[in-house]
């Protein structure tokens, strides 16, 4: 029986983050959060490539883009949808969801689900650099161990 556990070590990575401007009173924070957290991890700021997206549902197709273009080793999306008084809410954080797993499994590299999906503005602060932590940051570690797991 063999137990593996990728680590953290950033040095000689390159990643890539794609985030929805939309929301980007949060997106920021997250985005901040991430690369703060990668370049704790060792991956140097010029070895982290931003894509910015109209919003979540855009997300899916960047984080494509990206893995396809062969010049990231990982894939961070970020965004944050926060329930409004219609069903579009639904409708975005499930295809985003579907979408960005689809390309996860199918695609060369890992890609971390870093989407907010909250009933409240203060809740998505809260989980963007507030008590709840910054969920950019634990995405952030989590691409980087997905990363060093065995092929």
């Amino acid at each position: 029986m063999a137990d593996y556990l990728g680590n953290t070590d950033g040095r000689n990575l390159h990643i890539g983050i794609v985030v929805a401007q939309f929301n980007d009173l949060i997106t920021q924070k997250l985005l901040a959060g991430a690369q703060a957290a990668l370049q704790r991890s060792g991956v140097s700021a010029a070895d982290i490539t931003t894509w910015w997206v109209p919003g979540a549902f855009e997300l899916p197709r960047a984080a494509k883009q990206m893995g396809a273009s062969a010049n990231v080793d990982g894939i961070i999306a970020l965004g944050a949808v926060i329930r409004g008084e219609t069903s579009h809410y639904d409708y975005v954080c499930s295809e985003t969801a579907r979408g960005l797993a689809q390309v996860s499994l199918e695609g060369p590299v890992p890609v971390m689900f870093g989407v907010l999906t909250t009933d409240t503005l203060e809740q998505a602060i809260n989980r963007a650099g507030g008590k709840g932590g910054n969920k950019g940051a634990d995405c952030a570690a989590a691409v980087l161990e997905m990363i060093h797991l065995p092929h």
